[in-house]
């Protein structure tokens, strides 16, 4: 079949179009790779810092025969001391009862903690371990943690939190301080909590609020809750047992993840909490990737060295995004090259700038797949889900090789076959429909994989507004069509429309239901048989 040839306005607008994509694509990588002017932390040092050794990939906690030997302590805690003054610590078994042993080593000082869930004898055995561990070192400990956010995952009533936190108060001596550590909601809820512990430890994490606050806003919003704290319990000392923020992850309204985020807010919180004298601890020394499986890709990001022990950021001096940005310019340059490799053998293309629409659908293409593969890396863990994530990249590069093809031809004005729709599109529209789906009803750990879905969306969007075939969709085609604006919108409406990205995920969903009612509309004007085209 041939097509008339397309008008001056049309192939303009197509060529404005895929220029667009192509500029917008090099433009997100440049911007990442521009230093970021913040204000410097008024001292490198900081006060205490959460420690946990399970952050090589595979190492988890919950692993009860996992044992952490002393000398990857006594390395880290070495490197550590060079920064903190103590480290918290969580639980004890596993190898962690060497802690404070060895933190006296380093001239540090320990937040020691005690784990406390629904097991009861699991209870009594980290008890038993902290006591001794406690009455062993007790020049070394700041105070014993018995518990950590217990009351938020509800393993356990107030009452008997309380009995475990009086058992330990009488098990050690009155110069070691006893607390439990929870999200500032929680002690707000459970006041009577108060008389069992010498001072009060609140967590206070803007980004994983309930409603979660912007970097600009964070720094105050940690000011009101803890003089809220302060105003709810008189008379007793409020620590911070975790405060920080995480570089990687999906955004959650305004708070974005990001490496310059975190740099901005440990920044601002260390020169908070010098004027007013604030006891704190910073969550955590290093990246760990078991907590991805629990939160999403976010969860194994709040480190501020990441798994190899390298400082994430500095602590004065602008702050780089991404330092390899170049990355994202050479992955679109490479897809470019074979995007035309791919359609030399239509060699009329060469005379009619076809070569020039596949090479700039190509870099465009590139940028988009090179920014999926940076998540992945951050995301992924395990066979499956590389699995998974490496083959979605895979269809949707043979997606965008095959729109951009017949984009090519058209704008070169070769003879060609409609523009491809049919299985693969409806795959797509089904593919989306579905994620759409997880992110309205279970979002809140699930990042935009919007490097994949940017190629079908913007390509079958682009190639349905220059077709001319009159084949209606199916019916399967159009339902799906129809909901994808829907749950869009649904996403944006449940991030409150702060969340530029849940935008963008919009826009791909309306892009794609519009190249099907595109079609709907052109075959309307005359009758045919249902079934998309194969």
């Amino acid at each position: 079949m041939s097509f008339p040839p397309l008008s001056r306005g049309r192939r303009l607008v197509a060529w404005s179009v895929l220029a667009l994509l192509a500029l917008a694509g090099a433009a997100r990588w440049w911007l990442l790779g521009r230093p970021v002017a913040l204000p410097d932390a008024p001292s490198a040092r900081i006060a205490c810092v959460s420690y946990q050794p399970f952050r090589l990939e595979g190492e988890t906690p919950y692993d009860v025969n996992a044992f952490i030997p002393p000398e990857r302590i006594d390395a880290d805690l070495s490197a550590l001391s060079q920064r903190f003054d103590c480290v918290r610590t969580y639980s004890q078994g596993q190898g962690l009862s060497a802690v404070p042993e060895i933190a006296a080593r380093h001239h540090m000082q320990v937040l020691m903690g005690i784990w406390l869930g629904s097991d009861a004898r699991a209870n009594a055995r980290q008890i038993e371990l902290g006591v001794a561990t406690a009455r062993k070192y007790p020049q070394v400990l700041r105070a014993v943690i018995v518990g950590n956010e217990v009351l938020l995952r509800g393993d356990l009533s107030e009452a008997v939190l309380a009995g475990y936190i009086r058992e330990v108060r009488a098990a050690l001596p009155a110069s070691i301080p006893v607390s439990y550590a929870d999200v500032w909601e929680f002690w707000l809820r459970h006041p009577q909590l108060a008389s069992t512990v010498d001072y009060i430890t609140i967590h206070i994490l803007p980004y994983w609020e309930d409603q979660p606050v912007p970097p600009e806003r964070a720094i105050q919003h940690v000011a009101d809750v803890y003089a809220k704290v302060r105003q709810a319990f008189p008379g007793k000392r409020v620590m911070i047992g975790e405060t920080g923020w995480p570089s990687e992850g999906r955004q959650r309204r305004g708070a974005a993840a990001s490496v310059v985020n975190e740099a901005r807010y440990l920044r601002e919180f260390l020169a908070y909490a010098g004027k007013v004298d604030l006891p704190y601890n910073v969550i955590e020394a290093f990246d760990l990737p078991w907590k991805r499986a629990q939160e999403g890709t976010v969860g194994g990001y709040w480190g501020i060295f990441d798994t190899h022990a390298r400082p994430k950021f500095a602590m004065q001096g602008p702050v780089v995004e991404v330092q390899q940005w170049w990355l994202g310019w050479l992955g679109g340059a490479v897809c470019a090259l074979l995007f035309v490799l791919a359609g030399l053998r239509r060699r009329h293309w060469q005379r009619r700038r076809g070569w020039l629409a596949l090479g700039v659908a190509g870099f465009a293409s590139g940028t988009a797949m090179a920014w999926q593969i940076r998540q992945m890396i951050y995301a992924c863990h395990g066979a499956w889900e590389w699995s998974v994530s490496v083959a979605a990249c895979l269809v949707a590069l043979f997606t965008a090789l095959r729109l951009a093809s017949w984009l090519a031809g058209r704008l070169a004005g070769a003879p060609f076959k409609p523009a491809p729709a049919g299985r693969l599109r409806n795959a797509w529209l089904f593919v989306l429909a579905l994620y759409g789906l997880l992110l309205v009803f279970d979002g809140r750990y699930r990042d935009f994989p919007l490097g994949v879905f940017a190629l079908p969306c913007a390509g079958y969007a682009l190639t349905a507004w220059l077709d001319e075939r009159r084949r209606m969709p199916s019916r399967e085609a159009l339902f799906l069509a129809a909901w994808l604006p829907v749950l869009g919108g649904a996403v944006v409406a449940l991030e409150l429309g702060e969340n530029p990205v849940t935008w963008l995920w919009l826009l791909f969903n309306v892009s794609i239901a519009a190249s099907v009612f595109a079609a709907w509309r052109r075959a309307r004007a005359v009758p045919v048989m249902l079934g998309d085209s194969p």
